[in-house]
């Protein structure tokens, strides 16, 4: 055992810092040893994702870290862990769900264990399997993985990207974490936005990966795997992606039984294995379809203490407590809710933003944080929830309205086809001729075009690139590329091949929900607090075998997610499977301009300010603050102009103007 540990150095302690997280650095000469000091430098910085203990490996070259938030083998889980010789070393953020199921495989085959982790499974796997091991596990992992005899790190991220891992190249060296503000310290000066990225989040919500906000930091996509070895460049390897039928003869030709059944069976066993845990576990409740499943599913097929919590507004065009309350009664569960009032919404944003690290367009984020810390203070550290269920099976409005807009576009005089846009949107209050001019409006847009793989999305990219109009000369001047250009240069040649639904599906899955819904408002809400989310709508099987759905068992005429109603509906009552599916929203202008509004708002959106940063025109800016102040602004364009021009300067407020104070080790 001594002479194991000659060459390097394990240090593991119980740790008083507060989800899981990992850094890292490798010295591509493999000289010297990382510094100590920055190594635990950057894992303070990130350690609020792991309160319950840290552990570094160093030795020549190679630099891990870990802060752990203790979900499986409480008292024996440290990390970074080993295999038989220490001959393979790994840090790990997430979890392996079928690592019980695996673990028993390897122990057939000889392999021996020293604790009772998920985490141990991965180096044995990688023993048994190659770079291929990844193919085995079911689960949402950060992993930075450690060959020690053949001088090689790989970097690797679980394939629909729910948990984060970021890194950057500089001075010979690769710096890597599952923040950028773990990053930040290893800089040699501070930190610059990339302007290309911010023209990219003001037209699709967010980057396009792997490009973040911070020039020359980027992430590791959703189903890639980067691996570093001596003397070669940086190898990227996509291991997995988002696939869909090519032709007709590759859907699924059962019968909507059979596949209604095969559907159930897979959300059982999703969600079963989600409940693995040596902690409690607990749900979200929106109200929605989703999370009823889940929580239903929970019911029926564990015996886990129903265990749920929500979110109420103050704004009740915004709650859905009718909802909620319905689906507790019905199941009854053991229930906590928060509500979330447009103050809180002010207060908190800027510390949202420090954990996004990133602009946004909406307050959305916000109460998914506060929803977090309420399930911190109630004493649990898991829940499962409903996230992805919309872009695997066809739930969004955005589906449907690229269903009508094909229609359309094969009459594009038609007055009748566009109103069909407006039974999405019933609370439209407009007289026929004006729906008729608004539909036209936004809707219209590229309906001399409906063979464009990227046809459906064009409203939405439209309506939000409007954002734009505020962006400085000096910003304008910066841009390298046209964010449309960069996102169709991202999409798979085979995409033209597929149906019009699953290339909607596609653009969501990669777009919104990839750089948006599971990173601003999943990951960093969660590890705000501590939290960690599971997501048994994202296991890969679930996805894959809806992949191969015909369109038709997702969206029936403009009925979202028909397989998944028609397989849930013997467990949920009709007021849940039949109402009205209304988008999780959060107060926008609202939240900073009522009754009063916060000074570093008004200092932030100041003229002075603006200009100083140089992102945005300071004139235009102030016009929209008047605009504002006078109650006249009131369409998507100007709350989400709002929104992202004040969560940019806060950005880089935190980031940029105040680097040397949050991110100098001396």
């Amino acid at each position: 055992m001594r002479e194991a540990f000659l060459s390097s150095r394990l240090v593991s302690k119980i740790g008083t810092g507060r989800m899981c997280g990992i850094v890292g650095t490798l010295n591509y000469s493999l000289q010297a040893k990382p510094d100590e000091s920055l190594l635990r430098f950057m894992m303070s910085k990130i350690a609020h994702r792991g309160p319950d203990g840290q552990g570094i490996l160093l030795e020549d070259g190679i630099g891990l870290g870990h802060v752990r938030l203790s979900i499986i083998d409480l008292s024996g889980g440290a990390q970074p862990i080993h295999n038989e010789d220490q001959s393979v070393w790994v840090v790990f953020n997430g979890e392996i769900f079928n690592f019980v199921e695996l673990r028993e495989e390897l122990e057939k085959n000889g392999h021996q264990f020293y604790t009772r982790t998920d985490t141990e499974v991965i180096v044995h796997l990688y023993e048994e399997y190659g770079e291929a091991f990844v193919a085995q596990m079911n689960g949402q992992f950060s992993i930075a993985l450690w060959d020690r005899n053949l001088r090689k790190l790989m970097l690797i991220r679980d394939r629909p990207g729910i948990l984060p891992l970021y890194y950057t190249e500089q001075n010979g060296s690769l710096t890597f974490a599952s923040e950028i503000k773990a990053i930040l310290p290893t800089l040699t000066s501070s930190p610059k936005l990339d302007a290309t990225s911010l023209d990219q989040l003001m037209t699709f919500w967010s980057p396009v990966s792997p490009n973040t906000l911070f020039e020359d930091i980027y992430e590791v996509s959703p189903g890639q795997m980067l691996v570093a070895e001596q003397g070669k460049r940086l190898r990227q390897v996509r291991y997995w992606d988002w696939q869909f039928p090519q032709a007709p003869d590759d859907y699924w030709q059962e019968s909507e039984e059979f596949l209604s059944d095969r559907l159930h069976e897979i959300l059982i066993d999703a969600t079963r294995i989600r409940l693995r845990s040596d902690v409690p576990v607990g749900a979200y409740l929106s109200g929605g379809l989703d999370s009823s499943v889940l929580v239903s599913l929970i019911k029926r097929y564990s015996n886990v203490p129903l265990r749920t919590f929500s979110i109420e507004f103050e704004d009740k065009a915004l709650d859905e407590s009718e909802y909620q309350r319905a689906l507790v009664q019905h199941l009854g569960t053991e229930h906590s809710r928060i509500q979330c009032r447009n103050r809180d919404i002010a207060d908190r944003f800027p510390e949202a933003i420090w954990h996004t690290e990133s602009a946004v367009l909406r307050t959305a984020p916000v109460p998914m944080g506060l929803l977090s810390g309420l399930v911190r203070n109630s004493d649990y550290k898991v829940v499962l929830t409903g996230e992805g269920s919309d872009e695997v099976l066809g739930g969004y409005d955005i589906f449907k309205e690229a269903k009508i807009r094909q229609f359309w576009a094969r009459n594009p005089d038609s007055t009748f086809r566009p109103l069909l846009l407006k039974r999405l949107y019933p609370y439209l209050n407009l007289d026929r001729l004006n729906v008729q001019n608004y539909l036209k409006g936004f809707f219209g847009t590229g309906l001399d075009a409906p063979q464009l793989d990227w046809f459906s999305h064009l409203p939405r990219w439209e309506t939000t690139a409007k954002c734009k109009e505020f962006f400085s000369e000096e910003l304008k001047g910066r841009l390298k590329d046209s964010a449309m250009d960069v996102i169709v240069r991202s999409l798979p040649e085979e995409i033209a091949r597929w149906h019009p639904f699953n290339k909607a599906q596609y653009l969501e899955a990669k777009s919104l929900m990839g750089g948006y819904l599971l990173s601003s408002q999943g990951d960093r809400m969660l590890t705000w607090h501590s939290i960690e989310g599971r997501f048994p709508f994202l296991d890969h099987r679930l996805i894959e075998f809806a992949n191969r759905l015909p369109p038709k068992f997702k969206m029936n005429g403009l009925n979202e997610k028909y397989l998944l109603k028609k397989c849930m509906a013997r467990y949920l009552p009709d007021k849940i499977t039949s109402r009205y599916k209304q988008p999780y929203r959060a107060p926008d202008i609202p939240a900073f301009f009522g009754t009063q509004t916060p000074e570093y708002v008004r200092g932030l959106l100041s003229e002075s300010k603006i200009a100083g940063y140089g992102y945005f025109d300071a004139r235009k800016v102030s016009l929209l603050v008047k605009k504002i102040e006078k109650g006249r602004a009131l369409g998507y364009k100007d709350n989400m102009a709002l929104v992202g021009i004040l969560s940019t300067q806060i950005w880089h407020q935190l980031f940029i103007e105040r680097f040397r104070e949050n991110f100098r080790l001396n």
